[in-house]
């Protein structure tokens, strides 16, 4: 029995097996500010195994314990739960580091000696996930290694082998097939773990219980009541230090063609026959099947950058001004696309997917607007202040639901106006949402791809 676990916490009440998370790029900004202090809110919250080691692999010339005080540091500055020491004790005792590039055999070799050794010092047998926080440039090496090593051969293991992998899958098609082929050659379809973050979300997660927990929405979740949907990410800053990768991305590969269509799938999906991971991926596989593009592209997508302005009183550089961006580079910052589903539930019915940097605001959210009403027995000037009823659900900031409808202003007059019902998570529930990364390294360590 783990004497950390939180008896009250019925969200995440499985505990994985013994095992080691092994991260690849434990130096960088993911690693830092997400992954390691994931690890430390699944330890504080008694989640993780008795039998647990995190596994850095580096260029660093670091040893064991130089690795300890930089995932210390990282959970200092960046978990979510507050700081035990009791805890961060037991947990410094499980972590490793290993020395060396990705082109290293002999650096890969040691780590394949360290994950045998683990049976004995930790008691862990074999089991093992491998979480790629690099580049996308160096997937393929690495997976050779873990192919070379036999790292990847849960047979040899005694134990399961998993892999972890980020967007960008690829740079476009024909890269993701030969990546997705070089994965299915290393490790089975059930070890491998396409990790989108977004579906890690309290919100994200809560779409589904809200279509299908309750009877309100669902008989009016179809083409004929919705009049359209709205999917936005927009983000108040710029790129930052990003323009490598940005510049080679942009805003449809960045974001749209993986958060924003997870986000739409999840949105207009059918009702799963359960919530087995192949019963989702299914349903989800319907929607995108069912996807079109606009007959006229030019008409029904919009690509821009963002121009040099002012922000909050100072001056914000344009794309083009950023640090490390290509003169004359032509790569969008803000994109938008009219997209539509061709099945009996959503045909006639857009929806509008948009993603941009430098926007006036931060706010990434789904809005479900409604048809008008065929017939309202008020004057015009009764309802110039009508808009339509809409269901938007809040996926960050401020996670929550808001639901739009038109009221009566007091007075004598028959005057309408838009009000909005408003839930919060942080208001609705004493406790707080675990972190996307929280609820998806767990996941991973426990085999559920849901």
């Amino acid at each position: 029995m783990n004497p950390l676990r939180d008896p009250q916490d019925r969200r995440l009440p499985r505990i994985p097996e013994p095992c080691a998370l092994v991260i690849f790029g434990v130096t960088g900004d993911l690693a830092r500010k997400k992954l390691i202090p994931a690890v430390y809110d699944l330890a504080n919250r008694g989640l993780l195994p008795p039998g647990f080691v995190v596994l850095g692999f580096a260029r660093r010339d670091w040893d064991h314990g130089v690795f300890a005080q930089l995932v210390r540091e990282a959970a200092e500055q960046h978990a979510r739960t507050p700081w035990r020491e009791e805890v961060w004790q037991r947990l410094a005792g499980s972590i490793r580091f290993v020395s060396g590039s990705f082109d290293d055999d002999t650096a890969f070799d040691r780590l394949a000696d360290l994950l045998d050794e683990l049976r004995t010092s930790h008691d862990i047998p074999g089991n093992a996930a491998f979480y790629l926080s690099t580049p996308p440039a160096g997937f393929p090496t690495v997976l050779k290694q873990l192919a070379r090593t036999g790292m990847a051969d849960n047979q040899r293991a005694g134990g399961w082998r998993r892999v972890v992998v980020e967007k960008p899958f690829g740079h476009d098609l024909a890269s993701a097939h030969e990546l997705n082929g070089l994965v299915d050659e290393v490790f089975t379809p059930a070890d491998v773990f396409r990790i989108d973050h977004y579906l890690g979300k309290e919100t994200v997660q809560n779409l589904l219980a809200l279509r299908f927990a309750n009877t309100l929405f669902y008989p009016v979740w179809n083409n004929g009541y919705v009049d359209s949907v709205q999917i936005t990410m927009a983000e108040d800053g710029g790129i930052g230090s990003r323009a490598g990768f940005y510049d080679t991305a942009g805003a449809a590969r960045d974001v749209l063609q993986n958060h924003l269509l997870q986000l739409l799938t999840l949105l207009a999906m059918e009702e799963p026959t359960s919530f087995d991971a192949d019963e989702i991926r299914y349903e989800k596989l319907k929607v995108l099947r069912a996807i079109s593009l606009p007959d006229d592209i030019a008409a029904g997508t919009v690509r821009g950058q963002y121009r040099q302005g002012w922000v909050a009183g100072q001056r914000a550089p344009g794309y083009l001004e950023e640090k490390n961006v290509p003169a004359g580079s032509t790569t969008e910052t803000y994109v938008a696309v009219r997209l539509g589903i061709q099945n009996r539930r959503w045909a006639g019915v857009p929806f509008y997917v948009r993603a941009g940097k430098r926007l006036p605001r931060r706010v990434t959210e789904l809005a479900v607007l409604f048809r008008r009403g065929p017939h309202l027995p008020f004057q015009a000037t009764d309802v110039e202040m009508l808009g339509h009823n809409q269901l938007v659900i809040r996926v960050q900031p401020e996670e929550g639901v808001v639901l739009k409808f038109g009221s009566k202003v007091p007075g004598t007059a028959m005057e309408l106006r838009d009000i909005a019902m408003d839930f919060q998570y942080g208001e609705a529930f004493t406790e707080s949402s675990p972190e996307a990364y929280e609820r998806l390294v767990l996941d991973v360590l426990i085999g559920d791809s849901t």
